[in-house]
């Protein structure tokens, strides 16, 4: 191999190996503004106070508890594995199964959309699919895991209607984000499955090279464990899976109760290319969007093109320079830093940015 890497956490250590130079240029949560920090102790200190007051407010809308044994994580990581069979095969419907390198997403209940199938793009734009697009929560997710959780108190019998089985590979993640508020009722509840890992708050990422920033909160997630998100916690500050969290596979079920004012998106709000194919009554088995690839070790020290990549490009075609906005990002919307858009020894001209629109698929 060229570069030695197995996957994004080696790259991103070798990046980043120590951040010794965070402190003096790092984000400011509270506002969203960048500040600098000169090298002065005083600085310093107000800057690790404003986190630690920051780190207790995030802990206020967290709670977390075991109530799955070995054995009953054993008996669900079975049945997730049956899915991603199922995945694999296309024997769900189309908008049920979504990919991405690394990590695979299997919407069931309800699903929603973004980016390219919306007329209006950006934070706060996802829509629920119209009703019928995505498959039915599995019989076995009520009997193995939602009626555990109301048995113990964690919800309310009757409060979930979506599931979201997020697959991640060694090296995946999923960038900062907050679920959308006006999508989903609080809390967000996740089961974490195969292995341990971590949630962190308030990290800021930045692509090509991937980077992310020290988060406010670092919280340890582990096999079995149940993590409830509501207040400040799920609302006001970001959160995310980074890559080097992510050390074997881990599988993570999100239970979530929609809102009953979600705006959804209606069939002819869905570009031709995913406009259902056969009336309701016929319904038939869809291929998954993307084909399948297994997870290959080697991949993460080749350029490959990401979703946030595919989104920016397309951007930084259509909209002149002054008016390219990067900001607040959703687990669907993503942002890279202009710095990073190109090396210096591209042209800067029409030709060479319409010819960065030509992307393999993945």
């Amino acid at each position: 191999m060229a570069s030695g890497y197995t996957d994004l956490r080696e790259k991103l250590k070798s990046m980043t190996p120590h951040r010794d130079n965070y402190g003096n240029r790092v984000a400011d949560h509270s506002n969203g503004r960048k500040r600098k920090y000169h090298d002065s102790e005083e600085d310093y200190s107000d800057y690790e106070d404003q986190r630690e007051v920051e780190a207790q407010k995030v802990k206020t809308g967290i709670r977390q508890v075991s109530i799955f044994s070995s054995e009953e994580c054993s008996r669900i990581e079975a049945k997730i594995d049956e899915v991603v069979s199922k995945g694999e095969k296309g024997l769900y419907r189309e908008h049920t199964v979504d990919r991405a390198p690394l990590r695979n997403k299997y919407f069931f209940g309800e699903g929603y959309t973004y980016g390219s199938q919306l007329e209006r793009r950006g934070p706060g734009q996802e829509r629920l699919y119209s009703k019928g697009e995505v498959d039915e929560i599995p019989s076995w997710v009520h009997e193995l895991v939602i009626k555990k959780l109301v048995a113990n108190r964690v919800i309310p019998d009757g409060f979930v209607n979506s599931a979201v089985i997020n697959d991640y590979q060694p090296g995946g993640c999923i960038v900062s984000h907050v679920d959308p508020i006006h999508i989903f009722e609080r809390p967000i509840v996740s089961v974490s499955f195969f292995s341990d890992s971590a949630l962190c708050f308030g990290c800021k990422f930045q692509f090509k090279p991937i980077r992310v920033s020290e988060p406010v909160l670092f919280l340890p997630v582990r096999r079995g464990s149940v993590t409830v998100l509501s207040g400040y916690a799920a609302d006001e500050i970001t959160h995310c899976i980074r890559p080097q969290d992510i050390k074997e596979r881990r599988a993570v079920i999100i239970l979530r109760k929609t809102r009953p004012d979600a705006p959804r998106l209606e069939t002819k709000s869905l570009t031709p290319a995913i406009l259902p194919v056969s009336p309701p009554e016929r319904q038939q088995i869809l291929k998954p969007k993307r084909s399948h690839r297994k997870a290959d070790p080697d991949a993460a020290h080749r350029p490959r093109i990401l979703e946030m990549d595919k989104e920016e490009n397309r951007r930084s075609v259509i909209l002149p320079r002054h008016r390219r906005r990067s900001g607040f990002s959703s687990e669907n919307f993503w942002r890279r830093s202009h710095e990073a858009a190109g090396s210096s020894d591209e042209p800067d001209d029409h030709a060479s940015s319409a010819r960065k629109v030509k992307m393999r698929r993945h």
